[in-house]
């Protein structure tokens, strides 16, 4: 995506997916005063080992400030995050996620989140890539769970995604599930529209509360 976005000559997108950091892109929140849910670099990493700590900073002190939005940052680098949020409070406006899309990377990242004193903590498992097994969910309260799009797409079978919904029930963690992605409920490959998001019958969309009517911007901070 990034490659086709450089090559179509759109503005932020001259270095492709190379880390690039978007400074003057910060204040784009402040200006918008129509309360907004922001999901900050939706391609890239905040935590990524490459953008400073006073960067990071810069980021928060605009989000404390466009109070009126919800802003949810999702990570791979929980390690990271949870160093840097080590004793600090964050702004009661920001959702922090991990994603978790297998048991040896994925799993021991929710540890890490459950480290800092976000107002609402969230897990991303998607794509799912394999049978998570037992999973403590304690303070995660939205759980994501998707499958893989793209031709490379690796299969997620009904079974994991089941579990998932089970322990989500039990511990009172709300389950979210997005799409099923380029392999459908009955292992036909196929588009991800055509599979589309049905388990059980039915659509699994519910979300954490928030003040706002929800309406996805993307602040392009970094990529």
């Amino acid at each position: 995506m990034a490659r086709r976005l450089k090559a179509m000559g759109l503005k932020g997108y001259e270095n492709g997916f190379t880390l690039t950091l978007q400074p003057d892109r910060l204040k784009e929140p402040i200006t918008r005063r129509k309360p907004s849910m922001y999901f900050v670099n939706s391609m890239s990493d905040l935590f990524h080992e490459d953008v400073p700590d006073l960067y990071i900073n810069n980021v928060l002190s605009i989000i404390s400030k466009a109070n009126w939005h919800t802003f949810q940052i999702l990570t791979k680098r929980a390690k990271r995050m949870a160093q840097f949020f080590k004793n600090k409070t964050l702004p009661k406006n920001l959702w922090m996620g991990v994603t978790v899309e297998n048991k040896k990377h994925g799993l021991p990242r929710i540890d890490h989140l459950r480290q800092i004193s976000a107002s609402t903590r969230f897990i991303s498992m998607e794509p799912l890539l394999e049978d998570s097994g037992l999973i403590d969910l304690s303070d995660i309260n939205w759980v994501i769970v998707g499958g893989e799009s793209g031709a490379k797409a690796r299969p997620m079978k009904p079974t994991w995604v089941i579990t998932i919904k089970d322990q989500c029930k039990k511990q009172k963690s709300i389950f979210f599930f997005k799409q099923w992605g380029r392999w459908g409920a009955d292992g036909i490959k196929r588009s991800k529209k055509a599979n589309g998001k049905v388990l059980l019958g039915r659509i699994w969309d519910k979300k954490p509360r928030w003040n706002h009517l929800p309406k996805l911007v993307e602040p392009f901070v970094a990529r």
